[in-house]
C-alpha cells in the first residue's frame, strides 16, 4: 500500500485527491475515501484544519484501514506524528509548519514528505531540501483557503518547474477545465479538493479528473 522513498516523478500519481473537512457535507472521512479507490485514485491526502489531535487521528486511521490493500497512497496534512501513528505514506507540511528537516525526524525513515510552496524562491529551497516533492500555488483563485496566498499563475508555475526536478504538484483552483493548461504549464500532478469534494457524484467526478489526466 504504501510506497517507500524516493517517490520518483514517474511514479507519481496524477491525481492528489484531497479529502478536507469543510467540503465534506456530512460524509466521513473513510466513506469519501473508499469511493475515491473505488474510481481508481491512487494519492489521497487528508487535511483537517480544525479538529482535535483526537479527531484527526481517528479519521487518518479510519482512511488508513479503508484503503489498506488497494495500493492508494496516503498523507496527512500538517501532522506528521500522526502519519507515523497510522503508518501513512507519509505527511505533507506548509511554509508556516514545523520546518523539513525537523518533520523528517518525526517521520519514519521510508515515509515520504511533501512541502507547499507559493513563489520561486520558496520552490528553489524545497528543492535543496530532503522534501519528496513539492506543491506550488494557488495557481487560480481558491475558496480553499480562508487566507490564500497570492496567486502563482500558469507562467508562475512555468518558473517554478524550471527550477523544480522533483515531483511537482500544482494545487489551488484546479478544475476539469483548466487541468490541460495545468499540465502543459509543467505540473506532474493536480492537487483538487472543491471540483471533487462537492460533486454530487465524487467517484464519477474522480473518473473524470482521471481521463483527462491521462498522458
Amino acid at each position: 500500500m504504501r510506497l517507500p522513498r524516493p517517490l520518483t516523478t514517474p511514479s507519481f500519481p496524477r491525481l492528489y485527491a484531497i479529502i478536507a473537512g469543510p467540503t465534506l457535507g456530512g460524509r466521513r472521512p473513510e466513506e469519501v475515501a473508499q469511493a475515491l479507490v473505488r474510481a481508481g485514485v491512487r494519492l489521497i491526502q487528508y487535511r483537517d484544519k480544525t479538529g482535535s489531535s483526537r479527531e484527526i487521528f481517528e479519521s487518518s486511521q479510519a482512511i488508513a484501514e479503508t484503503i489498506e490493500g488497494s495500493h492508494c497512497l496516503l498523507f496527512i496534512n500538517d501532522r506528521a506524528d500522526i502519519a507515523r501513528a497510522v503508518g501513512a505514506t507519509g505527511a505533507h507540511v506548509g511554509q508556516e509548519d514545523l520546518p523539513v528537516e525537523l518533520t523528517r525526524r518525526v517521520l519514519a525513515p521510508h515515509q515520504v514528505l511533501g512541502l507547499s510552496t507559493h513563489n520561486v524562491a520558496q520552490a528553489e529551497q524545497a528543492e535543496a531540501s530532503s522534501a519528496d516533492y513539492v506543491a506550488i500555488g494557488p495557481i487560480f483563485s481558491t475558496a480553499s483557503k480562508e487566507r490564500p496566498d497570492p496567486l502563482v499563475g500558469l507562467e508562475g508555475l512555468r518558473q517554478v518547474r524550471r527550477v523544480v526536478r522533483k515531483p511537482l504538484v500544482a494545487i489551488g483552483g484546479i478544475t476539469l477545465q483548466n487541468v490541460p493548461s495545468v499540465l502543459e504549464a509543467g505540473a506532474d500532478a493536480v492537487a483538487v479538493i472543491r471540483d471533487l469534494m462537492e460533486a454530487p457524484d465524487i467517484g464519477r467526478r474522480a473518473e473524470e479528473f482521471l481521463r483527462a489526466l491521462e498522458p
